[in-house]
């Protein structure tokens, strides 16, 4: 049997946040001494560098899974099934249910237990579990998935990546910038048809001297409470490891697939910063003597921010969708879906429309 995927949907945020929204934040340094430069000096730098324009912020009102619980519909009924009939729902996340203007995070109980609840369904051998994988979450969820259904313990998962970060950010540390709330989700199902779906897949977890390049730290702000964290970051650090260990991680996963980088149409990567993923795709292709050809990477982190294990499957759900300009895809491509992030981790799986 083979894994495909039959259905996806994506909940993008209401609220937009620009750049120019930041004008008035006191951005200060890890020491807590005042940033050199202005804030629109910043933000342009910063786009710059990422990407990113404008991101996406929940309602005050809304949960993380709450907005799972949106995609999650949406991809049930894009898939035109039962929800009674899934074996598995698997909801990747890092910092649970975080209330506006909380300071404590709620998994209580799991994520995943609260969307089947709201989807309803009554089937006690509907297993649903939470994941924390950092940004790759959703990606090590499909290959979860893919796993079952390969064994036989499954024949039809729900695979979520949801994220509020609006909720966990310092606002005196300009990586604020970068992070994002959004949700996004799959069903995968078991296909005899052995040409297409997930073909092979690769995961690592560096720890030895990587664990804490992403970690909970506190304000760069010393006036604040020291007993509240934030998510913080070693951006450099960061981007040297992913730059270093993403492309031979992605090598690995495509040679095992017998498939060549000239079918290669699509790389749907975890959108963090998009000169680092350019860099990656680079690399990548320089591995096989290639040049990246134009269009391979779409991108969604201008206007959509980085919102951890929500921005590949709400990629891949507005790209098939017909929702991103000047993309497409169509019945025989080749994707590699690919991520790197906190842990650290990377994974990356080769599927065949």
């Amino acid at each position: 049997m083979n894994s495909k995927i039959i259905g996806s949907g994506s909940y993008i945020p209401n609220i937009t946040v620009t750049n120019l929204d930041f004008a008035q934040h006191q951005f200060l340094n890890e020491d807590g001494s005042p940033f050199p430069y202005a804030n629109d000096v910043v933000a342009q730098k910063f786009k710059e560098i990422t990407g990113i324009e404008e991101r996406r912020y929940v309602e005050d009102q809304l949960l993380t899974s709450d907005i799972a619980y949106f995609a999650a519909q949406k991809a049930i009924e894009d898939a035109g099934i039962d929800p009674e009939t899934l074996d598995y729902i698997i909801f990747a996340h890092n910092f649970g249910n975080v209330k506006q203007g909380a300071i404590q995070t709620d998994i209580l109980p799991s994520l995943s237990a609260r969307v089947k609840h709201s989807l309803k369904i009554k089937n006690p051998k509907c297993v649903a579990y939470d994941i924390l994988f950092g940004c790759p979450g959703w990606i090590e969820g499909m290959i979860q998935a893919n796993a079952y259904i390969k064994a036989g313990m499954a024949k039809r998962c729900l695979v979520i990546g949801a994220e509020t970060l609006s909720r966990v950010v310092d606002i005196h540390d300009r990586d604020s910038m970068i992070y994002s709330d959004g949700a996004g989700a799959t069903i995968i199902e078991a296909s005899d048809d052995t040409d297409s779906g997930i073909l092979a897949h690769e995961t690592a977890s560096f720890t030895y001297d990587e664990a804490y390049f992403l970690y909970f730290g506190n304000s760069f702000n010393s006036e604040h409470d020291p007993d509240v964290r934030y998510i913080k970051m070693y951006g450099r650090k960061i981007y040297e490891f992913a730059l270093s260990q993403v492309p031979k991680a992605m090598k690995e996963c495509l040679d095992k697939s017998d498939i060549a980088i000239e079918e290669v149409k699509k790389v749907l990567i975890h959108q963090a910063n998009e000169k680092m993923d350019e860099a990656i795709i680079q690399r990548f292709f320089r591995l096989y003597k290639q040049t990246p050809p134009e269009g391979v990477m779409p991108m969604s982190i201008h206007k959509l921010g980085n919102s951890s294990v929500a921005t590949v499957p709400t990629l891949y759900d507005l790209l098939i969708k017909g929702k991103i300009e000047n993309q497409e895809l169509h019945k025989g491509d080749v994707i590699i879906f690919a991520s790197v992030g906190a842990g650290m981790n990377i994974n990356a799986f080769v599927y065949r429309l």
